[in-house]
């Protein structure tokens, strides 16, 4: 095969794809590709009195079809921060993992861990040196949370694609099922909220999104799978106990049976 020529009057101009499509050579089309890929959906923080509860729902998709029902979406950072992600699930568990080693590096280096502030800076240098790949559609959005030991509180930092980095006083969303999860912690949030209140309120906007948004996954009662749910306080990072989860969850499940008229 030869490679054409072109006249300068016949210029193929900068558009390559429209270049080979016109000689009707097939090609890969990205957002397919793209659609087949999975993805993470939705996660919240929110904070209450001690620290900050970080939960995220369990399912991943590929467009219409679910790829795994089982998939992790939040992650520890170090001893008093973690991350929750959405968005193209390899390149944001391959985020998460560079950050969690960027953070061990630091400490070592420097016999100290690096102030909340700074980690939150590191998150959003990587996902602004993402961009290129989520203005291909691999977008990373997460949600990072800790309990600040300088400032004795805990915070919640949300993201855009582009890396800017946004603090919130009370709660975060992200993901497909952010809309709806939101409009929940609305209706519940209280100021100074305890532990307890903080997960139960969680686990019920986690619920709730995956009520109304396909590509968010709820409790799955045939497989044992339930959302992630942590606690992050001056202990430091902490998994909810599966047992306190599923209890969670079965009663919200109860009061929704209830009100619809069940037994």
């Amino acid at each position: 095969m030869t490679l054409p020529r072109f006249s300068p009057d016949n210029d193929p101009g900068p558009d390559f794809a429209a270049l080979i499509d016109r000689f009707g050579i097939p090609a890969i089309n990205n957002h397919e590709i793209i659609e087949k890929l999975p993805h993470g959906t939705t996660c919240v923080a929110i904070k209450y009195r001690d620290g900050v509860v970080l939960a995220g729902d369990r399912r991943a998709t590929s467009g219409h079809h679910i790829s795994f029902r089982a998939m992790e979406k939040v992650f520890q950072s170090d001893s008093h921060s973690g991350v929750a992600i959405s968005g193209a699930a390899g390149p944001a568990i391959e985020m998460v993992k560079l950050f969690q080693l960027q953070l061990e590096h630091y400490e070592k280096v420097e016999g100290k861990s690096l102030s909340l502030e700074g980690k939150a800076n590191q998150l959003g240098l990587m996902i602004r040196q993402n961009l290129p790949a989520a203005m291909q559609g691999l977008a990373v959005v997460p949600i990072f949370a800790g309990y600040d030991l300088r400032q004795d509180d805990g915070r919640i930092f949300q993201y855009d694609v582009t890396g800017g980095r946004f603090e919130e006083a009370s709660f975060a969303t992200t993901g497909s099922g952010s809309l709806h999860a939101t409009t929940v912690i609305k209706m519940g949030f209280e100021d100074q909220l305890k532990r307890t209140d903080a997960v139960i309120l969680a686990a019920n906007a986690i619920f709730e999104a995956s009520d109304e948004d396909s590509a968010t996954g709820g409790p799955d009662l045939i497989r044992a799978v339930f959302p992630t749910i942590t606690t992050i306080d001056v202990n430091g990072y902490e998994e909810v106990d599966q047992d306190v989860v599923v209890a969670t969850f079965m009663e919200i499940i109860d009061t929704r049976t209830a009100r619809n008229g069940g037994s």
